[in-house]
Protein backbone atom coordinates (compact mmCIF):
# COMPACT_ATOMS: atom_id res chain seq x y z
CA UNK A 1 0.00 0.00 0.00
CA UNK A 2 1.20 3.92 -0.49
CA UNK A 3 1.86 5.74 1.93
CA UNK A 4 -0.99 7.81 3.59
CA UNK A 5 -1.34 11.24 3.88
CA UNK A 6 -4.97 12.07 4.96
CA UNK A 7 -5.90 12.25 8.45
CA UNK A 8 -8.68 9.85 8.90
CA UNK A 9 -11.61 12.85 9.68
CA UNK A 10 -11.33 12.72 5.31
CA UNK A 11 -11.50 9.43 4.90
CA UNK A 12 -14.05 8.89 7.42
CA UNK A 13 -15.97 12.01 7.62
CA UNK A 14 -18.26 12.58 10.78
CA UNK A 15 -20.89 15.14 10.23
CA UNK A 16 -21.00 16.19 13.21
CA UNK A 17 -16.85 16.01 14.58
CA UNK A 18 -15.56 17.01 18.23
CA UNK A 19 -13.94 19.96 18.16
CA UNK A 20 -11.00 20.49 20.81
CA UNK A 21 -9.95 23.81 22.34
CA UNK A 22 -6.38 23.76 20.11
CA UNK A 23 -8.48 24.09 16.93
CA UNK A 24 -10.35 26.60 18.61
CA UNK A 25 -7.34 28.90 19.80
CA UNK A 26 -5.87 28.32 15.77
CA UNK A 27 -9.25 29.90 14.42
CA UNK A 28 -8.92 32.72 17.14
CA UNK A 29 -5.34 33.62 16.56
CA UNK A 30 -5.97 33.17 12.34
CA UNK A 31 -8.67 36.10 13.18
CA UNK A 32 -7.39 38.33 15.22
CA UNK A 33 -3.86 38.19 12.99
CA UNK A 34 -6.15 39.67 10.37
CA UNK A 35 -8.36 41.95 12.32
CA UNK A 36 -8.31 45.89 11.79
CA UNK A 37 -5.53 47.41 9.49
CA UNK A 38 -2.77 45.71 8.36
CA UNK A 39 -1.91 42.06 8.82
CA UNK A 40 0.38 40.48 11.53
CA UNK A 41 2.13 38.32 9.26
CA UNK A 42 4.43 36.70 12.07
CA UNK A 43 1.25 35.66 14.09
CA UNK A 44 -0.72 34.37 11.32
CA UNK A 45 2.41 32.37 10.03
CA UNK A 46 2.11 31.21 13.68
CA UNK A 47 -1.10 30.00 13.77
CA UNK A 48 -1.33 28.69 10.20
CA UNK A 49 2.38 27.68 9.94
CA UNK A 50 2.25 24.87 12.96
CA UNK A 51 -0.43 23.04 11.86
CA UNK A 52 -1.56 19.52 11.47
CA UNK A 53 -3.05 17.78 8.56
CA UNK A 54 -5.83 16.53 11.29
CA UNK A 55 -5.79 20.19 12.48
CA UNK A 56 -6.31 21.49 8.92
CA UNK A 57 -9.09 18.87 7.92
CA UNK A 58 -11.50 20.82 11.02
CA UNK A 59 -10.25 24.22 11.24
CA UNK A 60 -11.74 25.98 8.28
CA UNK A 61 -15.35 24.27 9.09
CA UNK A 62 -14.56 25.32 12.83
CA UNK A 63 -13.90 28.56 11.60
CA UNK A 64 -16.55 29.67 9.70
CA UNK A 65 -18.78 28.71 12.32
CA UNK A 66 -16.87 31.10 14.90
CA UNK A 67 -15.91 34.31 12.42
CA UNK A 68 -18.89 34.24 9.95
CA UNK A 69 -16.48 34.50 7.50
CA UNK A 70 -14.31 31.37 4.61
CA UNK A 71 -11.08 30.85 6.11
CA UNK A 72 -9.74 30.59 2.41
CA UNK A 73 -10.80 33.42 1.33
CA UNK A 74 -9.69 35.69 4.38
CA UNK A 75 -6.19 34.42 3.77
CA UNK A 76 -6.19 35.15 -0.45
CA UNK A 77 -7.02 38.72 0.76
CA UNK A 78 -4.78 39.12 3.38
CA UNK A 79 -1.37 37.67 1.65
CA UNK A 80 0.66 37.82 -1.56
CA UNK A 81 3.41 35.86 -3.50
CA UNK A 82 4.66 32.51 -2.68
CA UNK A 83 4.14 33.48 1.13
CA UNK A 84 0.18 34.01 0.40
CA UNK A 85 0.08 30.77 -1.48
CA UNK A 86 1.52 28.85 1.34
CA UNK A 87 -0.82 30.37 3.91
CA UNK A 88 -3.65 29.58 1.31
CA UNK A 89 -3.15 25.98 0.82
CA UNK A 90 -2.76 25.98 4.72
CA UNK A 91 -6.00 27.23 5.24
CA UNK A 92 -7.34 24.58 3.18
CA UNK A 93 -8.55 21.18 4.27
CA UNK A 94 -6.15 18.78 2.93
CA UNK A 95 -7.97 17.35 -0.13
CA UNK A 96 -9.64 20.54 -0.59
CA UNK A 97 -6.02 22.25 -0.79
CA UNK A 98 -4.74 19.43 -3.21
CA UNK A 99 -7.58 19.87 -5.26
CA UNK A 100 -6.62 23.73 -5.59
CA UNK A 101 -3.52 22.39 -6.84
CA UNK A 102 -4.32 20.66 -9.53
CA UNK A 103 -6.53 24.16 -10.49
CA UNK A 104 -3.39 26.08 -9.93
CA UNK A 105 -1.14 23.54 -11.83
CA UNK A 106 -3.48 23.78 -14.88
CA UNK A 107 -4.12 27.72 -14.86
CA UNK A 108 -3.25 29.85 -17.77
CA UNK A 109 -0.94 28.23 -20.88
CA UNK A 110 0.11 25.02 -20.62
CA UNK A 111 0.33 22.68 -17.24
CA UNK A 112 2.85 22.43 -14.86
CA UNK A 113 3.16 18.45 -14.58
CA UNK A 114 5.52 18.44 -12.39
CA UNK A 115 3.21 19.69 -9.66
CA UNK A 116 0.39 17.50 -10.88
CA UNK A 117 1.85 14.14 -11.79
CA UNK A 118 2.90 13.53 -7.74
CA UNK A 119 -0.56 14.07 -6.82
CA UNK A 120 -2.27 11.91 -9.03
CA UNK A 121 0.52 9.12 -8.67
CA UNK A 122 1.22 6.75 -5.60
CA UNK A 123 -2.18 7.16 -4.05
CA UNK A 124 -4.23 4.61 -2.19
CA UNK A 125 -7.24 3.69 -3.71
CA UNK A 126 -9.39 5.52 -0.47
CA UNK A 127 -6.99 8.93 -1.22
CA UNK A 128 -7.71 8.99 -4.68
CA UNK A 129 -11.54 8.63 -4.46
CA UNK A 130 -10.99 11.17 -1.70
CA UNK A 131 -9.48 13.51 -4.03
CA UNK A 132 -11.84 13.30 -6.61
CA UNK A 133 -14.69 14.18 -4.64
CA UNK A 134 -12.87 16.82 -3.12
CA UNK A 135 -12.54 18.30 -6.31
CA UNK A 136 -16.35 17.80 -8.05
CA UNK A 137 -17.43 19.31 -4.52
CA UNK A 138 -14.89 22.20 -4.91
CA UNK A 139 -15.24 22.96 -8.33
CA UNK A 140 -18.49 21.11 -9.59
CA UNK A 141 -16.31 19.15 -12.03
CA UNK A 142 -15.08 16.13 -12.87
CA UNK A 143 -11.54 15.76 -12.35
CA UNK A 144 -11.00 13.09 -14.91
CA UNK A 145 -12.96 15.14 -17.35
CA UNK A 146 -10.96 17.77 -16.00
CA UNK A 147 -7.71 16.49 -16.97
CA UNK A 148 -8.59 15.12 -20.14
CA UNK A 149 -8.08 18.97 -21.50
CA UNK A 150 -4.92 19.15 -19.96
CA UNK A 151 -2.90 16.31 -20.79
CA UNK A 152 -1.86 13.99 -23.74
CA UNK A 153 0.34 10.91 -24.74
CA UNK A 154 2.12 8.47 -22.25
CA UNK A 155 1.64 10.78 -19.53
CA UNK A 156 -2.39 11.06 -19.86
CA UNK A 157 -2.21 7.25 -20.09
CA UNK A 158 -0.52 7.01 -16.47
CA UNK A 159 -2.09 9.38 -15.06
CA UNK A 160 -6.13 7.86 -15.90
CA UNK A 161 -5.18 4.01 -15.21
CA UNK A 162 -4.00 6.18 -11.86
CA UNK A 163 -7.52 8.12 -11.61
CA UNK A 164 -9.42 5.10 -11.79
CA UNK A 165 -8.33 3.49 -8.12
CA UNK A 166 -6.96 0.00 -9.10
CA UNK A 167 -4.07 -0.76 -6.95
CA UNK A 168 -5.43 -4.00 -6.10
CA UNK A 169 -5.49 -5.16 -2.22
CA UNK A 170 -2.21 -7.24 -1.30
CA UNK A 171 -3.32 -10.80 -0.91
CA UNK A 172 -0.84 -13.60 -0.45
CA UNK A 173 -3.18 -16.14 -1.53
CA UNK A 174 -2.81 -14.35 -4.91
CA UNK A 175 -0.14 -12.52 -5.48
CA UNK A 176 2.40 -15.33 -4.97
CA UNK A 177 5.52 -15.79 -6.67
CA UNK A 178 4.13 -17.26 -9.85
CA UNK A 179 2.02 -13.90 -9.85
CA UNK A 180 4.76 -11.74 -9.88
CA UNK A 181 6.49 -13.77 -12.45
CA UNK A 182 3.69 -13.23 -14.81
CA UNK A 183 3.44 -9.54 -14.03
CA UNK A 184 7.07 -9.37 -14.42
CA UNK A 185 7.00 -11.64 -17.91
CA UNK A 186 3.95 -9.06 -18.86
CA UNK A 187 5.96 -6.04 -18.26
CA UNK A 188 8.95 -7.36 -20.44
CA UNK A 189 6.59 -7.87 -23.53
CA UNK A 190 5.16 -4.56 -23.09
CA UNK A 191 8.64 -3.33 -23.10
CA UNK A 192 12.05 -4.38 -23.67
CA UNK A 193 10.70 -8.12 -25.33
CA UNK A 194 8.48 -5.97 -28.28
CA UNK A 195 9.68 -3.94 -31.45
CA UNK A 196 7.67 -0.86 -30.25
CA UNK A 197 6.66 -0.45 -26.48
CA UNK A 198 3.12 -0.72 -25.23
CA UNK A 199 3.34 1.64 -22.82
CA UNK A 200 -0.48 1.06 -21.50
CA UNK A 201 0.19 -2.46 -20.73
CA UNK A 202 3.34 -1.53 -18.42
CA UNK A 203 1.35 1.07 -16.65
CA UNK A 204 -1.58 -0.99 -15.89
CA UNK A 205 0.48 -3.47 -13.86
CA UNK A 206 2.26 -0.26 -12.03
CA UNK A 207 -0.57 0.81 -11.06
CA UNK A 208 -2.53 -2.20 -10.16
CA UNK A 209 0.35 -3.69 -8.24
CA UNK A 210 0.64 -3.44 -4.24
CA UNK A 211 3.42 -2.33 -3.04
CA UNK A 212 4.52 -5.97 -1.61
CA UNK A 213 3.31 -7.68 -4.82
CA UNK A 214 5.67 -5.06 -6.79
CA UNK A 215 8.64 -5.44 -4.37
CA UNK A 216 8.52 -9.08 -5.37
CA UNK A 217 7.76 -8.50 -9.01
CA UNK A 218 11.26 -6.07 -9.12
CA UNK A 219 13.35 -8.67 -7.85
CA UNK A 220 11.89 -11.21 -10.38
CA UNK A 221 12.80 -8.99 -13.11
CA UNK A 222 16.39 -7.88 -12.06
CA UNK A 223 16.87 -11.64 -11.64
CA UNK A 224 15.41 -12.53 -14.91
CA UNK A 225 16.42 -9.83 -17.28
CA UNK A 226 19.11 -7.67 -15.72
CA UNK A 227 17.31 -4.53 -14.33
CA UNK A 228 15.11 -3.27 -12.06
CA UNK A 229 12.02 -1.69 -13.20
CA UNK A 230 13.48 1.60 -12.82
CA UNK A 231 15.53 0.89 -15.22
CA UNK A 232 13.10 -1.02 -17.32
CA UNK A 233 11.01 2.07 -17.52
CA UNK A 234 13.41 4.40 -17.74
CA UNK A 235 14.65 2.36 -20.60
CA UNK A 236 11.41 2.36 -22.83
CA UNK A 237 10.15 5.95 -22.24
CA UNK A 238 11.33 9.43 -21.77
CA UNK A 239 10.39 13.18 -21.06
CA UNK A 240 7.22 13.40 -18.53
CA UNK A 241 5.92 9.94 -18.68
CA UNK A 242 9.19 8.84 -17.75
CA UNK A 243 9.64 11.06 -14.83
CA UNK A 244 6.16 10.49 -13.65
CA UNK A 245 6.57 6.30 -14.04
CA UNK A 246 9.61 6.62 -12.15
CA UNK A 247 7.79 8.86 -9.32
CA UNK A 248 4.95 5.91 -9.59
CA UNK A 249 7.22 3.31 -8.99
CA UNK A 250 9.37 4.85 -6.66
CA UNK A 251 6.48 5.68 -4.25
CA UNK A 252 5.56 2.38 -4.09
CA UNK A 253 8.82 0.78 -3.45
CA UNK A 254 10.51 3.54 -1.42
CA UNK A 255 8.68 6.59 -0.95
CA UNK A 256 10.48 8.73 1.41
CA UNK A 257 13.68 8.73 -0.61
CA UNK A 258 11.25 9.58 -3.55
CA UNK A 259 9.51 12.61 -2.15
CA UNK A 260 13.05 13.89 -0.74
CA UNK A 261 14.23 13.45 -4.51
CA UNK A 262 11.18 15.67 -5.32
CA UNK A 263 11.98 18.09 -2.99
CA UNK A 264 15.37 18.21 -4.66
CA UNK A 265 14.28 18.24 -7.87
CA UNK A 266 12.39 21.71 -7.12
CA UNK A 267 15.29 23.32 -5.96
CA UNK A 268 17.55 22.23 -8.95
CA UNK A 269 18.79 24.66 -11.92
CA UNK A 270 18.85 28.29 -12.26
CA UNK A 271 15.81 29.13 -9.88
CA UNK A 272 13.63 27.57 -7.30
CA UNK A 273 10.24 26.23 -8.56
CA UNK A 274 8.53 27.66 -5.54
CA UNK A 275 5.08 26.14 -5.92
CA UNK A 276 6.69 22.70 -6.34
CA UNK A 277 8.80 23.25 -2.98
CA UNK A 278 5.71 24.57 -1.22
CA UNK A 279 3.67 21.88 -2.39
CA UNK A 280 5.70 19.42 -1.14
CA UNK A 281 6.39 20.53 2.45
CA UNK A 282 2.89 21.12 3.05
CA UNK A 283 1.61 17.34 1.06
CA UNK A 284 4.12 15.00 2.74
CA UNK A 285 3.92 16.90 6.03
CA UNK A 286 2.84 14.37 8.01
CA UNK A 287 5.88 11.95 6.77
CA UNK A 288 8.56 14.58 6.79
CA UNK A 289 10.91 12.84 9.69
CA UNK A 290 11.07 9.86 7.55
CA UNK A 291 11.59 12.40 4.42
CA UNK A 292 14.36 14.25 5.96
CA UNK A 293 16.25 11.05 7.02
CA UNK A 294 16.07 9.93 3.75
CA UNK A 295 17.06 12.89 2.33
CA UNK A 296 20.28 13.42 4.80
CA UNK A 297 21.14 9.76 3.11
CA UNK A 298 21.03 10.55 -0.45
CA UNK A 299 22.55 13.98 0.04
CA UNK A 300 24.39 14.72 2.87
CA UNK A 301 21.72 17.56 4.34
CA UNK A 302 18.95 18.07 5.66
CA UNK A 303 15.94 19.52 3.59
CA UNK A 304 16.33 22.27 6.39
CA UNK A 305 19.13 23.47 5.11
CA UNK A 306 18.31 22.88 1.61
CA UNK A 307 15.21 24.97 1.98
CA UNK A 308 17.07 27.82 3.97
CA UNK A 309 19.64 27.95 1.01
CA UNK A 310 16.68 28.44 -1.66
CA UNK A 311 14.34 30.85 -0.48
CA UNK A 312 14.24 34.34 2.13
CA UNK A 313 12.02 35.95 3.90
CA UNK A 314 8.58 35.02 5.30
CA UNK A 315 8.16 32.24 2.56
CA UNK A 316 11.49 30.84 4.48
CA UNK A 317 10.20 31.15 8.22
CA UNK A 318 7.02 29.42 7.03
CA UNK A 319 8.46 26.62 5.58
CA UNK A 320 11.78 26.05 7.93
CA UNK A 321 10.84 27.68 11.45
CA UNK A 322 6.95 26.75 11.81
CA UNK A 323 6.81 23.70 9.46
CA UNK A 324 10.14 21.84 9.27
CA UNK A 325 11.65 22.73 12.32
CA UNK A 326 10.51 21.00 14.78
CA UNK A 327 10.06 17.49 12.35
CA UNK A 328 13.85 18.34 11.20
CA UNK A 329 15.09 18.36 15.08
CA UNK A 330 13.15 15.12 15.91
CA UNK A 331 15.03 13.48 12.78
CA UNK A 332 18.16 14.71 14.20
CA UNK A 333 17.21 13.38 17.58
CA UNK A 334 16.17 10.02 16.43
CA UNK A 335 19.37 9.93 14.66
CA UNK A 336 22.03 10.88 17.27
CA UNK A 337 20.24 8.49 19.23
CA UNK A 338 20.89 5.32 16.63
CA UNK A 339 24.98 6.44 17.16
CA UNK A 340 24.73 8.32 13.47
CA UNK A 341 26.99 10.94 13.58
CA UNK A 342 27.75 11.89 10.53
CA UNK A 343 24.63 13.79 9.54
CA UNK A 344 26.44 15.85 6.43
CA UNK A 345 29.04 13.23 5.21
CA UNK A 346 27.89 12.81 1.59
CA UNK A 347 26.29 9.34 0.70
CA UNK A 348 26.84 9.11 -3.45
CA UNK A 349 23.08 8.84 -4.71
CA UNK A 350 22.94 5.64 -6.83
CA UNK A 351 19.48 6.30 -8.05
CA UNK A 352 16.18 4.97 -7.67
Amino acid sequence: MSINLYPKSILEPDLTPDISSDIDDKCTEVYEACKGWGTDDSRLLKALGSTTPAQRALIPLRFEQMHEKNLKKLVDSETSGDFGIALELLSLSPDVAEAKIIKMACKGIGTDEDVLFPIILGRTNEEMAALKKAFFKTYDKDLGKYLDSELGGDLETLIFNALQGVEDEYDPGFHTDDKAKEDAEAIYEAGQGSWGTNEAGMFKVLCSAPTEHLKNVNHVYADKYGYTLFKAFEKELGGLSESAALFSIGMKLKPYETVAKLIKKACAGFGTNEFLLTCCIIRYQGVMTQVDAAHIELFGKSIEDRVKNEVKGKYEKLLVMEFLDRLVRMTKVLTFLKGRHQYYKPVPDTGP
